[in-house]
């Protein structure tokens, strides 16, 4: 039994979709750099960026070929001599204000900053008006006489069984 799941163990880690198969973190279009500390920029400006396609992800996690290729591109704009503020500029350019992940307060983004606070009052003033509606001491209304009937037959249908 200990054979066959080292087997399939070996298989998974060594077959097509295994760890020992995963392709490295750029593709052969986009090459790693050899020098760390331009690596390090990059990845700094990455998590400054949205990916496109995961939306909930910075470019620096995404695996998505739009994030490797923007890595790439910010690889080449760096080696260009360019800033980090002239590279997030240059892709906002772009993309629009959405590729940041921290996008400028100005009045086509002020919902994106404004907006969970606004929903959180909303929902708060809602709640505050449903719990004073509410009467804690009101009395349930009686039962009509053929509610107490009914309830009574129940009642007598349930105590007769076991």
């Amino acid at each position: 039994m200990r054979v066959v799941l080292m087997i399939l163990v070996l298989g998974w880690l060594l077959g097509p979709g295994g760890v020992a198969a995963q392709a490295p973190a750029e593709s052969k279009a986009a090459p790693l750099s050899a020098d760390p500390v331009l690596e390090a920029r990059v990845l700094k400006i990455a998590e400054e960026l949205r990916c496109l396609v995961c939306q909930n992800e910075t470019i620096a996690a995404s695996q998505a070929d739009l994030a490797k290729d923007l890595r790439q591109q910010i690889r080449e704009q760096l080696t260009q001599g360019r800033t980090q503020e002239d590279i997030l500029d240059f892709m906002a350019q772009r993309y629009g204000d959405f590729v940041l992940y921290r996008p400028p307060l100005k009045f086509s983004t002020v919902l994106l900053w404004a907006g969970p606070f606004v929903l959180l009052l909303v929902a708060a003033v809602v709640l505050l008006m449903n719990i004073r509606r509410r009467d804690p001491l009101a009395e349930p209304a009686p039962l009509s006489p053929a509610e107490l009937q009914r309830a009574q037959r129940l009642l007598d249908d349930a105590g007769g069984t076991p």
